[in-house]
């Protein structure tokens, strides 16, 4: 059974492609097969660093777009898809208008919306619009990025938290990886993997940096783990 993960939050700034890149790290890492759709054309992510499994995708292009649901159908696997800021609009009328979430059902596709939030209020309206548009017709994946804030308590105290556990949602929290460290890791156009391993630019990443990362990309990879058959 393929599964398609749409990666979004619908706010700018808060680590949608580096958790669409950690999860494409992830496949690599554990051979697990996948394929990803680069939506993103501000920043490309997923082309720039995994370029011989991604393709890229126009959102408002419909040909372009159901691409993203050939690479679910076409074999089993996981299929990556890192959205854009205020996507919102665009994915809601290709899934409406061709009633996907209906075919991937009949198709044996599972979908996938993670969420990735800072601390802030407007990650829990976007979160709830969201929750409100696709309720059960999907699964869901709340991600909690300590690398744009620190504590989530309107989230946890929030009705949105409450709705969110009773459609099966899961709560990742993703720790944050030293500011610096990524900082150079995008300047360089590094992958985790190669900045991890010191092949990418070397002589930029002392051994404590590639440390830290390692560390880091471990305790990701821990939270994406429990996940269990949701990924």
């Amino acid at each position: 059974m393929s599964t398609i993960h749409f990666i979004g939050g619908e706010k700018g700034g808060v680590g949608k492609s580096v958790v669409a890149r950690l999860c494409a790290q992830y496949c690599i890492d554990r051979e697990l097969a996948f394929a990803a759709a680069d939506a993103d054309g501000s920043h490309g992510a997923l082309v720039r660093f995994y370029a011989d499994y991604t393709r890229p995708i126009d959102l408002a292009d419909l040909a372009s777009v159901d691409q993203i649901l050939a690479l679910g159908t076409e074999s089993d696997r996981r299929v990556v898809v890192d959205l854009p800021a205020q996507s919102d609009r665009l994915l809601g009328a290709w899934i409406d208008e061709a009633g996907v979430l209906d075919l991937c059902a009949e198709s044996g596709v599972r979908v996938v919306f993670w969420h990735v939030i800072d601390d802030g209020k407007d990650a829990l309206s976007t979160l709830g619009r969201l929750l409100a548009r696709y309720g059960d017709r999907a699964r869901y994946c709340v991600v909690k990025n300590a690398g744009r804030g620190k504590a989530f308590t309107l989230f946890e105290q929030s009705a949105t938290r409450a709705e969110a556990e009773r459609l099966g949602a899961a709560v990742l929290e993703l720790p944050e990886l030293n500011p610096a460290v990524m900082q150079k890791i995008d300047r360089w156009d590094a992958s985790f993997w190669a900045a991890a391993h010191g092949t990418a630019a070397p002589e930029t990443f002392s051994r404590m940096e590639r440390q830290r990362v390692k560390v880091w990309l471990q305790s990701a990879y821990d939270q994406i783990a429990r996940l269990g058959d949701l990924f």
